[in-house]
């Protein structure tokens, strides 16, 4: 009976180290997901030529040191490199060109008609 006793925890702590395995994140791994999002989030922003602020504004729910750390990187990265931002085409929230389209003041003309 002793034996199953010894086994028995023994068991518990090989179980418990699989735990990664079985896809259970844990806190640090969380935290790294977040930051590398919030550097990739800088990053993107910053190579669409948008302003630190901007890349805050656009994105609240990520880190504000990761997103700064990813915009930093990317702007050394492009000015080693000469590389120009790429226009954004999703226009900054507020922003005249967010708003819908006015309609013509004038109808299209109407063509001729053959044969007149």
């Amino acid at each position: 009976m002793r034996p199953v006793l010894l086994l028995a925890p023994l068991l518990c702590v090989l179980l418990l180290a699989g735990c990664d395995m079985l896809g259970i994140e844990s806190p640090e791994k969380m935290a790294a997901v977040k930051e590398a999002d919030g550097k990739a989030v800088g990053s993107a922003c910053r190579h669409a030529g948008r302003a630190i602020e901007d890349c805050y504004l656009l994105n609240p729910k990520a880190q504000r040191a990761a997103v700064f750390a990813g915009w930093r990187e990317m702007d050394e990265y492009m000015r080693e490199n000469k590389l120009e931002p790429v226009a954004p085409l999703v226009p900054r929230p507020g922003s005249k060109a967010s708003e819908p389209a006015a309609e013509p003041a004038e109808p299209p003309a109407k063509p001729k008609a053959r044969g007149a």
